[in-house]
C-alpha cells in the first residue's frame, strides 16, 4: 500500500498531468485522494510547479463536515464537494476537478454529454449531466455536485467545469481525459450535423463489455 507520502506526491503529479494535457489551466483544478480517514487535497491558489508534499492538505473524513484541516496551506476553495464524495460513496477514493475546454464549453450551454459515443457508458449512465450552478466553493455548489453524481462517475458544472471521480487517482484521471475527449466529439460532430445517439440497450452492452477494461477499480 502506498505511504501518505507517496500519495501526496501523487497529488502533485496528477495537478502537473492535468495542466500538461489540457485538461486545465493555472491552478484553477483541485485533486483529493482520501488515505486511511483523511482526505488529502491540493492547496488553493498554489502554483503546482511549486507544490511540495508537505503542501497538500488535510481534512478529517470520520465525521461531520469540519471547517478546519492540517497543513500549512488552505485547502482549494472547492474541498466541499471532494469531502462529500469521498465521505459518502463507497466507489470513490478520488477525485479530479477541472476546467477543460470542451467540456466546460458544454458546461456554459448547460448542455449534458448524451449517449453518443459507446465511451459514456464508462460514466455510469445514458449522459454525463450539469449540474445545478452556485458560487464556487459554497456548500450549494458542493450539493449540486453530488445530486448530478448520483449513479454516475463524473458530472459537468453548470458555467464553471467538471468533476470526475474514480477508485484510485489513475482511474479518475483516466476518466477526466476521457470526459475532455468525449466533450470534444459531441462538439465536432454537432458542427457537421446531428449526432446520432446510441439506444439504451447498446449501452448496456457497452457497459458489460468494459468490465476489465481501461482502468478498474486501481487502489490508494
Amino acid at each position: 500500500m502506498a505511504t501518505e507520502s507517496n500519495v501526496r506526491q501523487d497529488i502533485i503529479e496528477a495537478c502537473l498531468e492535468m495542466n500538461a494535457i489540457g485538461l486545465n489551466q493555472g491552478t484553477s483544478g483541485n485533486v483529493s485522494v482520501q488515505y486511511e480517514d483523511r482526505m488529502l487535497i491540493s492547496p488553493s491558489a498554489t502554483q503546482y510547479a511549486a507544490m511540495t508534499p508537505d503542501m497538500i492538505a488535510a481534512i478529517d473524513l470520520s465525521g461531520g463536515m469540519p471547517e478546519t484541516w492540517d497543513g500549512p496551506l488552505k485547502p482549494s476553495s472547492e474541498w466541499r464537494f471532494h469531502w462529500l464524495a469521498l465521505k459518502n460513496r463507497e466507489d470513490v477514493t478520488a477525485v479530479v476537478h477541472a476546467h477543460p475546454p470542451y467540456a466546460t464549453a458544454l458546461a456554459i450551454l448547460r448542455k449534458p454529454i448524451p449517449a453518443c459515443h459507446y465511451m459514456i457508458a464508462a460514466f455510469g449512465g445514458m449522459d454525463v449531466p450539469v449540474s445545478g450552478y452556485a458560487t464556487f466553493g459554497s456548500r450549494e455548489l458542493a450539493d449540486h455536485v453530488m445530486a448530478a453524481l448520483e449513479g454516475r462517475s463524473a458530472c459537468l458544472m453548470a458555467n464553471h467545469g467538471m468533476v470526475a471521480t474514480g477508485m484510485g487517482l489513475e482511474q479518475a484521471m483516466w476518466r477526466a481525459s476521457e470526459l475532455e475527449t468525449i466533450a470534444r466529439q459531441y462538439h465536432l460532430a454537432s458542427l457537421i450535423g446531428e449526432p446520432h445517439i446510441l439506444s439504451e440497450e447498446q449501452i448496456d452492452d457497452t457497459r458489460r463489455s468494459l468490465k476489465g477494461y481501461g482502468v478498474q477499480d486501481a487502489k490508494v
